[in-house]
């Protein structure tokens, strides 16, 4: 069974794009693979003008469309699956695949789901806390030197995006939990974890990872999120429960 990839649930994210050239130039390599939703946060400098230039008559669909946020986890709350690309590995970026491998992934996964593909700043790409809202990290390989400039990192994963959706692939990928839903059960998690003492409380954020890249393996569904949030409210009852019930018993026994 030959599925097509579906190119509008997959959208280009660029974080902090410094130079307009780039932003155009991204958005000409993104029409000539037939991907056309492009999301800016924070741009540094979005002088239209120059991105028009860059991005030629081609592209001008693609740029008339953008969409411009001011935060990343504001960009990407509608989205079920989120690739972010790094040029850095090791420390926390342990989970790293090719874009060819993460492109064959996504013929399925866009047949019900929302997909984004994220970059980031020219000069320093993802923070730690940026792939934190990561599925999974893509690494272009390369020789020697492993900066690549803005737009041609976009044209590879474009590229494998589009030649993925030429292959076969017979398996089903559900609707998965959106951004939103899920940066709000990491949320509730980690308030809890931290009120029964299960992770550190003076860096919360580092022991939340490892949560993150179990449950981001798993690919959870809005249904089971939604579980694991029950737990947690489960959790913070009884935990206030037997709290009220040792005030109770002690004042009593104080009589």
């Amino acid at each position: 069974m030959h599925e097509n990839i579906i190119r509008d649930n997959i959208s280009i994210v660029l974080k902090q794009p410094r130079f307009p050239e780039n932003i155009g130039a991204a958005a000409r390599a993104m029409r000539n693979m037939g991907i056309n939703r492009l999301i800016l946060v924070d741009p540094e400098d979005f002088d239209l003008t120059r991105v028009l230039k860059l991005a030629t008559h081609a592209a001008a669909e693609v740029v008339e469309k953008i969409k411009i946020y001011e935060d990343l986890r504001e960009a990407l709350s509608a989205y079920n699956y989120v690739i972010g690309t790094t040029a850095r590995l090791g420390g926390q970026r342990q989970s790293v695949s090719s874009p060819s491998k993460i492109a064959e992934t996504l013929v399925p996964i866009s047949q019900e789901n929302r997909i984004a593909v994220v970059f980031g700043p020219e000069d320093r790409g993802l923070s730690n806390e940026d792939i934190r809202y990561c599925h999974v990290l893509a690494n272009i390989p390369t020789a020697d030197f492993s900066s690549l400039n803005l737009a041609q990192a976009v044209m590879v994963m474009c590229y494998e995006i589009f030649i993925a959706d030429r292959k076969e692939n017979k398996e089903f990928v559900p609707r998965l939990a959106g951004r939103r839903e899920l940066e709000d059960m990491y949320d509730q998690l980690k308030e809890i974890l931290v009120r029964i003492s299960f992770i550190n409380h003076e860096n919360p954020d580092y022991w939340m990872n490892n949560f993150r890249r179990f449950f981001s393996r798993l690919g959870l569904r809005a249904k089971e999120v939604s579980i694991i949030r029950g737990i947690c409210r489960q959790i913070n009852w009884y935990g206030e429960k037997r709290y009220k019930d040792g005030l109770k018993e002690n004042n009593g026994s104080s009589l």
